[in-house]
């Protein structure tokens, strides 16, 4: 090889070498296209925040407790405020189990707060408003332009409930985690009108609770 070809190639590796690669997207184009975490898989290491805006290790409260997560598109949605107070009657049965139960939504701690107070619930409500939790779980997907629209035109503002313009919301899927992080059971539906019954959720904590 001549002295010429060996620095074209020289320059031409250095210069690939040096390119920002692209990462792959981590959101789905609609909600029938994520692919959620598996059972069996260790959920990731992620962080959310609490009604009072305190920094939480998702990991670590799971590490505390056996878990039911509850990821919802937020207290705006009709479909989610139904699943919540379903999740309500089971709530003491869950706890007897050992369970404890953490739902995950892209409002901001402030929205979760008025989410609480209307639905009177008793359980934690975690806040993803950047979406990183909902991403790494495979269940974040990006709201067309035109959904956005016509949910403003109806009252429903993605990004004042977020503080974000990603417009990503997850679809409603719901994980049975026991405390090494590992998934044992779980129900991902991209109808956000679907939601896994009380009763049946309350079968399955039993069958994979482990402590």
């Amino acid at each position: 090889m001549n002295f010429y070809l060996k620095t074209t190639l020289a320059a031409f590796i250095i210069s690939f070498l040096s390119m920002p690669f692209l990462q792959a997207q981590d959101y789905a184009a609609s909600a029938n296209e994520v692919t959620p975490l598996l059972i069996s898989s260790e959920i990731p290491d992620v962080t959310v925040k609490n009604i009072d805006g305190e920094t939480v290790s998702l990991r670590d409260k799971v590490y505390e407790q056996p878990s039911i997560l509850v990821f919802y598109r937020g207290g705006w949605c009709p479909y989610c405020s139904r699943h919540l107070a379903d999740l309500k009657k089971i709530e003491d049965d869950l706890y007897e189990i050992g369970y404890q139960i953490l739902a995950i939504s892209p409002d901001r701690p402030e929205k979760l707060k008025a989410t609480l107070n209307e639905n009177e619930l008793g359980y934690t409500l975690l806040s993803d408003s950047p979406m990183n939790a909902t991403k790494a779980f495979g269940l974040a997907f990006k709201v067309d332009t035109e959904t956005v629209e016509r949910y403003k035109s109806i009252g429903i503002d993605l990004e004042g409930d977020s503080g974000y313009d990603h417009h990503l919301l997850p679809a409603p899927a719901v994980y049975i985690v026991n405390t090494d992080g590992i998934v044992r059971f779980n129900y991902v539906n991209p109808n956000y009108k679907e939601r896994i019954d009380g009763d049946v959720l309350l079968t399955a904590a039993k069958t994979y609770y482990e402590e």
